[in-house]
């Protein structure tokens, strides 16, 4: 049995599904739980409070913020930095992998490059699926996986639950923090994020990029740029004709010129 005794967090329901649930789980566990966003009115869902500095203004411990539909959780530290999905499933897997073996882990298209990078230095295989929940559980059901996650707080632990859960997923969480008497910091030390430029370009509707020589050889050279320090993905919007140029790596300076001249190369092809 998890046992949050002595420990103080904010949380933040956003006024959403987990309003009246998520207090009253982690206050029976022994938190001191501050509940923001708990008085939905059905207009003010997903109304959020700057996480960070009420965790700093209450003296707690944790943050911990859901979004509306209570499937994605982030966390922020009593020193008010935030993590992300990607950190919050690193600091599962890495509990994990000290006390068994992880069969595999699966991210997204926009999983961070660091993570790729940390999976392959604790020796667990890590694959990634397009981006959206049913596809990160298809690849999971599909290699026999149990751990998965989106960089957007979507965490999926299917030896827990079947589907992304954010009380269960902030569980997953403090039990590794728990029984690893390791901070959040202390947990996702060894993983450094890389840093990352998202430009989205407007196309035309049904814009096939792949067609174009031009853009292939500006992912190409930007490609070669990050002297595989990095990665350069291009991907159409599920939503909106626009095309998301991301480029990941270091130093900032290359990726932004990368992403630039790629971004140049697809606005000329759209526009030819």
């Amino acid at each position: 049995e998890l046992d949050l005794k002595g420990m103080r967090m904010v949380m933040d329901c956003v006024h959403g599904a987990a309003y009246n649930m998520a207090p009253h789980v982690f206050h029976e566990l022994g938190a001191e739980v501050a509940a923001e966003g708990v008085k939905p009115d059905g207009f003010n869902i997903n109304q959020k409070k700057d996480l960070a500095s009420q965790v700093r203004e209450k003296g707690a411990d944790l943050g911990i913020a859901f979004d509306g539909d209570a499937d994605r959780v982030l966390m922020v530290d009593g020193a008010g930095r935030a993590y992300d999905g990607d950190q919050l499933l690193y600091a599962v897997a890495n509990h994990r992998a000290g006390r068994e073996k992880v069969a595999g882990v699966a991210g997204t298209l926009m999983t961070n490059f660091a993570f790729e990078k940390a999976m392959a230095r604790l020796g667990i295989p890590f694959a990634r699926a397009k981006v959206g929940d049913r596809y990160v559980l298809e690849l999971l059901r599909e290699k026999n996986w149990l751990l998965g996650g989106e960089n957007s707080g979507h965490l999926i632990c299917l030896d827990k639950h079947t589907t992304g859960d954010g009380i269960v997923s902030a569980l997953q969480v403090l039990g590794a923090m728990r029984e690893s008497g390791r901070s959040l910091a202390e947990l996702t030390a060894d993983l450094v994020m890389y840093p990352q430029v998202l430009l989205n370009v407007e196309v035309p509707r049904g814009f096939a990029w792949e067609k174009h020589q031009s853009i292939g050889e500006a992912k190409s050279n930007a490609e070669r740029s990050l002297n595989g320090k990095g990665r350069v993905l291009l991907r159409p919007s599920g939503t909106e004709p626009v095309l998301r140029v991301m480029v990941e790596g270091e130093p900032k300076e290359t990726i932004e010129s990368a992403a630039e001249s790629i971004a140049s190369a697809v606005r000329r092809a759209a526009t030819g």
